[in-house]
């Protein structure tokens, strides 16, 4: 979530809306990053799509995710083959949903 105010703890909950996401494969899986920004932030909430966005922006969020899983002495295997708007991020969060509820058998 983008937001440029300080959350510092876990676990809670806050009003956001969807701008968008990057498809990642990460070892060989599909590992979608969905992209909110916090309800009345002041710097963000004037994108409602990622497309918006300034491409610095999205390039240091795509660089976040390509290293944030990085440990000294290893390589991890991932890659970013799209970055995508708010109406196809939406649609990610439906198939994931989907998915949840054909292998767990009931809505969350």
């Amino acid at each position: 979530m983008l937001t440029e105010r300080e959350i510092t703890h876990g676990d809670i909950i806050v009003q956001a809306y969807v701008v968008g996401g990057f498809r990642l494969i990460d070892n060989n899986e599909a590992d979608d990053k969905i992209i909110a920004v916090l309800k009345q932030d002041e710097l963000y909430r004037q994108w409602s799509d990622i497309k918006e966005m300034p491409s610095s922006i999205v390039n240091r969020l795509g660089h976040y995710f390509l290293t944030y899983k990085q440990f000294p002495g290893t390589t991890q295997q991932i890659e970013i083959t799209d970055v995508y708007g708010r109406e196809e991020a939406y649609e990610v969060i439906a198939a994931s949903q989907r998915d949840y509820i054909n292998k767990f058998g009931s809505s969350f």
